[in-house]
């Protein structure tokens, strides 16, 4: 049997991996933890988990055919968890960021019902910034 204890990481092709690396460390709080220029990957802390950013023009990212666009994606989400989750105060940071901010919504997660914002990063994927679960009632 196989017991999976959470998400590892997740990949994502950008077509500018600068650009990209901005956006998730100066937007949504990720951290550089390492960097394969060889390979054309940067690989980014985000809490338990990692994000990787391939350069589509680099060696990995040229084994993936072509750039992400506007019609074709290389996943549909990724879902980072983010707490405090204040949208009010989400907003108004993805909005100095120039970040168009989806509808806020109550969403299931991997910790139940709770609050969530969807956002495109440079590249087109989209993330979802989830919140924690609703409180039961009662």
């Amino acid at each position: 049997m196989i017991n999976i204890r959470g998400l590892d990481h997740v990949v994502l092709r950008v077509r500018d991996l600068e650009r990209a690396a901005t956006f998730y460390i100066d937007v949504l709080g990720c951290r550089l933890e390492k960097r394969q220029d060889n390979l054309g990957l940067w690989q980014l802390r985000a809490g338990l988990s990692l994000i990787d950013l391939v350069s589509v023009d680099g060696r990995l990212g040229r084994e993936g055919g072509a750039a992400p666009g506007q019609e074709g994606h290389n996943m549909d989400h990724l879902c980072v968890r983010v707490e405090p989750f204040e949208a009010d105060d989400i907003r108004q940071h993805l909005s100095r960021h120039g970040v168009e901010v989806g509808e806020t919504g109550s969403r299931y997660g991997a910790e139940g019902q709770g609050p969530s914002i969807y956002i495109n990063d440079p590249d087109g994927n989209r993330v979802e910034l989830k919140g924690p679960p609703d409180l039961p009632a009662g």
